[in-house]
């Protein structure tokens, strides 16, 4: 008998954990992406995070409550209101003071990247941010989540993907809306040594996401491990392949 004519099994198929419906209920508009439909290499989103919305404010203070009282979730979206959420594109570095958090859940969210401070979050294990449209990269840093085993993301939209082949930006000069406090490799400040830039395509979880680099040496960027088989056989600077 096929799926369509089991409807026990068709209601399996199509199934939604509580978590995730409650966080689609909560969307009332989406941030939709032009990089996703325009031709030929993308631009990086360097916007600048407007630090006088409602919802920037919301969420250092939600990051403060949750780093008081030890949470292990962080879910943006079940305690800002959307509007408000709408207007975050980025999160603080603070995100770094979550120690207990095992679950980063950022489903349908308007964010266009995460900070490097998330490779201070050694207890994490799992990052959602499925649907997050304008979201097309990591990090390097998140490699440093030692305890990372699970994620969900939406492979249409991030670099270099085999679904729709979405280029990688160029990378020339470091942009300071992206850059670091420290080198993404060893950790150790850059010491008036310009960084050089790179994309990496690595395992994350259960995902292989591109990853944005900031080296601060030759020796560093020579440690950088292999790709994950099938993408791009070494770092890279981005462009069409």
């Amino acid at each position: 008998m096929s799926a369509s004519s089991n409807p026990e099994k068709q209601t399996r198929l199509f199934s939604i954990d509580p978590v995730t419906k409650a966080a689609i209920e909560r969307i009332s508009q989406r941030a939709d992406c032009g990089c996703l439909w325009a031709r030929g290499v993308p631009n990086l989103h360097v916007e600048p995070q407007d630090f006088n919305a409602a919802g920037w404010a919301r969420t250092i203070e939600l990051i403060r409550a949750s780093a008081r009282a030890g949470s292990e979730v962080f879910e943006p979206s079940a305690h800002i209101p959307w509007d408000d959420w709408l207007n975050v594109i980025t999160l603080p570095p603070s995100l770094g003071d979550l120690a207990a958090v095992r679950q980063i859940r950022l489903y349908g969210s308007p964010l266009r990247r995460l900070p490097s401070e998330i490779g201070r979050l050694k207890a994490l294990e799992d990052l959602d941010i499925y649907t997050s449209q304008c979201l097309h990269w990591l990090p390097y840093e998140i490699t440093r989540c030692t305890n990372l085993r699970r994620s969900r993301m939406s492979t249409r939209a991030l670099y270099g993907n085999k679904k729709t082949g979405l280029p990688f930006p160029i990378l020339s000069r470091p942009m300071e809306a992206l850059l670091p406090s420290t080198c993404s490799i060893c950790d150790r400040s850059f010491n008036g040594v310009t960084p050089h830039l790179l994309w990496i395509t690595l395992r994350v979880g259960t995902d292989n996401a591109p990853l944005l680099v900031h080296s601060c040496s030759e020796e560093c960027t020579h440690s950088l491990p292999a790709p994950s088989p099938g993408y791009h056989p070494r770092p890279h600077q981005g462009g069409m392949p």
